[in-house]
């Protein structure tokens, strides 16, 4: 549908900046770009900012903080810049001074302020800031790649004048992240200076990652909105592993096949106004040099050599799933995962499942009405079960609104824009359906309640940490209701409530799940289950690429089984949309 992406073709910048989703491929074609201009006789430094990079799975190498070659490829130099480190180092620069001098309950409550994601992104920000700084660093390179980008709402958070003031450390606002810039005073010139090159348009470019689905092209769209805002207007849409051709018979080919070209005739209009290349689906596995040297070439699979005879492997059912929690009494079940891996679908697949067994089960979502109301337009036939939805944007224009209208009228233009823009932040939001969420938690002592997305253990730790939970919802509610009260420990108890966490069967899926699981666990939550959600694997296609990835799936869920989850159950990519209760029906079966 769209050209595939020939590096020599275009006129690439000194800075190059990956991002998109999690998982759609952000890291192997970053360094498939490295490998291809070393290989044009450039000298190329990339450099990785993901928590869950795997720079060093990619190169087969070990890749520390420090700039050092890499083995068998002249010209080419790595560094991964370890954000959750950076972050650490960070958080004790700024609470450090305060250690001894202030109550143990203060300083808890500082650091769980400075452990969120705006933290680990400013840190990380931080970190690659000192590399676009240093003269050594540019004029040794040709070219530096960077694995991840800054989010705009980072970006515009470091071009407030009120980042710079006193105001942080006082202020009592009542947002979610106004700690993470606490520590920046002293690097204002640098990082304005930073983020004016990365508006240039002959010094950066923006490499927008995205699969050929919905839900990653429009989290791309919003990326690229956001980036736009801050002046980063020189931006190139990669659509990664686009299945080429079709392999006739093949249920699974072809409607994988079909499912892609659907999404992409219905691309956002932003993204339709910027150059558009195709990385096609490959068979194998981008770690290695000599399989990155092939991503950009003529791509030619074998039958023979991708149609080899699976090892066995049981592979758990779904229904095994629906089993464990009703023979445990479980009254509460969250799905949790990273966007995309479909944490709607399985809510929704649970929820069914458990009414169908005589159970009443309460269904609720942060999606919008219209995504339930595809599976559930045929409702008449489930008396004992019902659904609702929590409007994000309802809940945070109130919190917002609330929290805004108790600033002090002291306070300057620059502090009101730095609070407007705090309320901004991904924590935001969480804290501002948490009582929402609360309130539908409260309904699972007369039945089953099944919710689509929870907080997450850092907002929960922040709500929490020297009761600041109480102070935050008093602030902007003026009361603690009693659901909101009794929500932490409910979450906590394992008699009760079940976190199933829900990934896709590839590397960066299942290491932020990792991530999240330890978040949780942080906050005393233990997670028993996993999905692994649209595998190959677990498919009988005779596609050769398709097969290839479904080869390449098989690490990750021994992972998940070995390493990561005392339960786990496997869904098989499906030849269809999930459409209606029947559609998940079907999936239950598996």
């Amino acid at each position: 549908m769209f050209p595939l992406f020939k590096p020599e073709s275009l006129p690439l910048t000194p800075f190059m900046f990956f991002t998109g989703k999690g998982g759609v491929g952000k890291t192997s074609t970053a360094s498939a770009l490295a490998i291809h201009l070393t290989d044009k006789g450039k000298r190329v430094l990339i450099v990785s900012t993901d928590p869950a990079s795997n720079l060093q799975d990619v190169f087969e190498t070990d890749i520390s903080n420090d700039i050092q070659p890499v083995p068998n490829k002249s010209g080419l130099f790595a560094c991964n810049i370890d954000p959750e480190e950076a972050a650490r180092v960070y958080r004790e620069k700024v609470v450090g001074p305060y250690k001894g001098k202030l109550p143990d309950s203060v300083i808890q409550s500082m650091e769980e302020q400075l452990s969120g994601a705006c933290t680990v992104e400013i840190a990380a920000f931080d970190e690659f800031t000192n590399l676009l700084a240093n003269p050594l660093v540019l004029d040794n390179y040709d070219h530096i790649i960077f694995d991840t980008a800054p989010t705009g709402h980072t970006l515009r958070l470091l071009q407030l004048p009120s980042a710079w003031t006193d105001f942080l450390n006082e202020s009592n606002h009542g947002a979610s992240c106004l700690g993470p810039l606490s520590g920046l005073g002293e690097k204002k010139e640098m990082y304005s200076q930073t983020v004016k090159a990365l508006s240039d348009k002959e010094k950066t470019t923006l490499m927008l990652v995205s699969r050929p689905d919905n839900n990653s092209l429009q989290e791309a769209d919003r990326a690229s909105k956001e980036l736009v805002e801050i002046g980063m207007k020189q931006q190139i849409l990669l659509v990664n592993g686009v299945l080429q051709t079709i392999t006739k018979g093949d249920t699974i080919s072809e409607a994988y096949y079909s499912k892609q070209k659907q999404a992409l005739s219905l691309l956002p209009d932003g993204l339709r106004r910027m150059p558009i290349y195709e990385i096609p689906l490959v068979p194998f596995s981008l770690t290695g040099i000599n399989s990155l040297e092939k991503l950009f070439g003529e791509i030619e699979p074998s039958v023979q050599q991708f149609d080899a005879k699976k090892e066995e492997m049981v592979l758990p059912p779904f229904n095994a799933l629906i089993d464990d929690i009703e023979q445990r009494a479980i009254k509460v079940i969250f799905t949790m995962g990273k966007g995309g891996v479909g944490k709607t679908t399985i809510a929704s697949a649970i929820a069914i499942g458990l009414s169908e067994r005589g159970h009443q089960v309460h269904l609720t979502t942060t999606d919008p009405a219209a995504h339930l109301g595809t599976y559930f337009s045929d409702m008449e036939y489930y008396q004992n079960l019902t659904i609702s939805s929590i409007d994000p944007k309802i809940e945070v224009d109130k919190y917002r609104n609330d929290v805004l209208s108790k600033v002090s009228e002291d306070l300057n233009e620059d502090a009101i824009a730095y609070i407007k823009e705090d309320l901004e932040s991904p924590c935001t939001e969480e804290i501002a359906i948490f009582q929402a969420f609360a309130n539908v938690v409260g309904r699972s002592k007369e039945e089953i309640v099944v919710i689509d997305t929870a907080p997450t253990g850092h907002t929960l730790l922040l709500l929490d940490a020297a009761n600041s939970y109480h102070k935050e919802l008093e602030r902007s509610t003026g009361q603690i209701p009693k659901d909101v009260q009794e929500l932490l420990p409910r979450l906590r108890n394992q008699m009760e409530t079940e976190i199933v966490i829900t990934t896709l069967p590839e590397a960066t899926p299942v290491l932020e799940a990792e991530r999240l699981q330890k978040d949780l666990q942080r906050a005393g939550i233990v997670p028993h289950w996993w999905v692994i959600n649209q595998s190959f694997y677990a498919t009988h296609t005779s596609d050769p690429v398709l097969s290839g990835r479904a080869l390449t799936e098989k690490q990750w869920i021994e992972k998940v089984r070995n390493e990561l989850s005392e339960r786990m159950a496997v869904i098989p990519w499906l030849d269809s949309e999930y459409e209606g209760i029947n559609q998940i029906k079907g999936l239950i079966k598996n």
